[in-house]
């Protein structure tokens, strides 16, 4: 993993650069051993604050996923003299074999529509459950299968049939599936059909 503590340095797009980055290496409270990722990129989510709570949450969602490290670093005094918090946290967390890496580093940097991931589903009650899970506790709903979680990142929760309806052979097929997604906010696959 990349150290967070270049990426505080770098993040706020207040703050001037740092002249000798070697002063910015952070103390670091305890943690587990660091176990080195084989994943060659892995999304890094930024949040406010309170990593546990942020794994916490994705992990009651995706139940087969797993914690593999949290850290506490304390952020260098040119960092706090900036308006930057006292510490931050990174977290890494494994959901359907895919390494999320958390950065909880301040509120620099918000989630929007750019970046966002698809969840494919295997049938319409999977769809259903990570829908609700998504939406309920401060997310919001979208339109075709679009919705954000309660940090503001953006899901598309598809069931896999969708893709076979909309690159169909069949222009009617695809017609109404297209149609009928542009109707809906969550994907109901019977209506698609």
């Amino acid at each position: 993993m990349l150290l967070a503590a270049s990426l505080m340095g770098c993040g706020d797009s207040k703050q001037k650069p740092q002249k000798n980055s070697d002063t910015a290496i952070p103390s670091q409270i305890p943690a587990k051993k660091t176990v080195m990722s084989t994943q060659k990129i892995t999304p890094c989510l930024w949040v406010d604050k309170d990593a546990k709570s942020v794994v916490d949450y994705y992990l009651s969602i995706f139940k087969d996923g797993k914690l593999k490290e949290y850290h506490q670093y304390k952020n260098p005094p040119q960092e706090k003299g900036q308006e930057g918090p006292d510490s931050f946290e990174t977290a890494i967390i494994e959901i359907n074999g895919l390494e999320f890496s958390i950065l909880a580093a301040g509120p620099y940097f918000k989630f929007n529509e750019s970046v966002s991931f698809v969840i494919n589903c295997k049938d319409q009650a999977e769809v259903d459950y990570y829908w609700d899970a998504l939406t309920s506790n401060g997310g919001q709903q979208g339109s075709c299968g679009w919705c954000k979680d309660k940090y503001g990142l953006s899901w598309q929760v598809v069931p896999v049939e969708y893709f076979e309806l909309i690159n169909s052979d069949d222009p009617e097929i695809r017609e109404k599936a297209m149609r009928n997604t542009f109707k809906q906010k969550k994907l109901v696959l019977s209506e698609l059909k």
